[in-house]
């Protein structure tokens, strides 16, 4: 299965992705479509809430083993429907680094949890469990200790994203005393 990258109506992934699905449905083409969401922490009235928001705004993913003309027209007739990234005229499948990071986001489901960080002794995070920032510790360009959120910047499907992430802070433990064992 090829994977494929579509430029969508921003907050309207999902009115597309259930329009596409009704018009490909009819014309008996077997696809998968893709939007990864992460949960994220954020203060309303000085009360920290936990709210769904998507990885990628705006970009929903196609998976599909071609893309046929009746697809390609199917999906360019969707409302909402914006283009295939790189362009319409060259339609390519996501490759190398692109689909190692949306494989990293499909494994945590519909909805990528928040992740459990420490910090070092130099202050410097550190995940201690899994979640959506494990493997990008390299990739992250801001702390923000208060919001509990950190800025990620990864490059995507000839693009440069950047986007908040979600942490809890995992308390250690201190090492266990000799004398006592």
């Amino acid at each position: 299965m090829n994977y494929y990258v579509l430029h969508v109506k921003t907050n309207s992934e999902e009115l597309f992705i259930n329009r596409a699905n009704k018009a490909l449905q009819a014309k008996d083409i077997q696809q998968q479509f893709f939007f990864p969401k992460r949960k994220l922490y954020v203060r309303r009235r000085g009360k920290r809430i936990e709210e769904v928001k998507p990885v990628f705004p705006g970009y929903v993913f196609l998976g599909v083993d071609e893309i046929s003309p009746v697809l390609y027209q199917a999906l360019k007739r969707t409302k909402f429907f914006f283009r295939f990234l790189k362009n319409n005229q060259d339609v390519r499948p996501l490759g190398g680094g692109d689909l190692d990071i949306l494989a990293k986001f499909l494994s945590f489901g519909p909805v990528a949890e928040i992740s459990k960080v420490t910090f070092d002794e130099n202050d410097r995070i550190v995940v201690s469990g899994g979640g959506p920032l494990n493997g990008l510790e390299g990739s992250i360009i801001k702390v923000n200790k208060r919001k509990q959120r950190v800025k990620v910047r990864v490059d995507f499907s000839y693009q440069s994203f950047v986007f908040d992430l979600s942490y809890e802070v995992v308390e250690k433990l201190p090492p266990p005393d000799k004398a006592s064992a």
